[in-house]
């Protein structure tokens, strides 16, 4: 059951980050491209997750897990700035 909400949560964030990039083919605002970078990165986060508890639940993945989600919060942080100037 946990590996079921792993994989919709992996869905729910690309299904976020597909719309936002739509929004942001459509009005060109680039806000909604930082949000749809952090939006697939938090997919790839997801997706991580559920390996390290699902797939490989003896091997620690914790480090790997965090890895994207800190691109994905560097990428939205970095948009936020570059777009406030």
């Amino acid at each position: 059951m946990p590996g079921l909400v792993y994989l919709l949560s992996a869905a729910t964030s690309l299904g976020c980050g597909i719309l936002l990039l739509r929004g942001y083919r459509r009005s060109g605002v680039s806000l909604l491209l930082w949000s749809s970078l952090f939006f697939f990165w938090s997919t790839v986060e997801n997706v991580f997750l559920y390996v390290d508890m699902v797939i490989l639940p003896d091997v620690d993945l914790t480090v790997w897990r965090r890895i994207p989600s800190l691109i994905g919060a560097a990428l939205l942080l970095f948009g936020l700035v570059w777009n406030k100037s």
